[in-house]
């Protein structure tokens, strides 16, 4: 059985972070998900987006980091949105009454002329592809 598979690609901008997830969240990729997630408070970001657009499965386990990340979010005074989850995702937001994670992702963020000012990325991956 093939280990699952998950990137994380972080761009800030200030005190903004968008997060690109590839792949799949579930108990083997979930520590990842929550430990960048909490490093982007501590690095002074406050508005977090996440765009899952590229993730192939997300369980019950993905949604509880969510929630983690959302209240430690509010609780630093910032805001914490999920963007383009997949379909059984975002099921299991309405049915869990969670629906408040999803919104539109914002354009601001991704066709500043300036850029990113910084880039991460992170991977279950043995050997990831290091973006500069």
């Amino acid at each position: 059985m093939p280990i699952p598979q998950l990137t994380l690609y972080r761009r800030d901008k200030h005190r903004r972070a968008l997060i690109t997830l590839v792949g799949e969240i579930d108990l083997n990729t979930e520590g990842l998900v929550r430990e960048s997630l909490g490093r982007c408070l501590l690095n002074g970001i406050r508005v977090v987006d996440v765009d899952l657009t590229a993730v192939t499965f997300c369980d019950v386990t993905g949604l509880n980091v969510f929630l983690h990340a959302s209240r430690a979010t509010a609780v630093a005074g910032g805001s914490f949105r999920l963007h383009h989850p997949p379909p059984v995702l975002a099921r299991i937001l309405a049915l869990t009454g969670n629906d408040f994670l999803r919104s539109g992702l914002p354009d601001d963020l991704l066709t500043s002329p300036a850029g990113p000012a910084a880039r991460v990325v992170e991977s279950t991956d043995p050997a990831p592809e290091r973006v500069r």
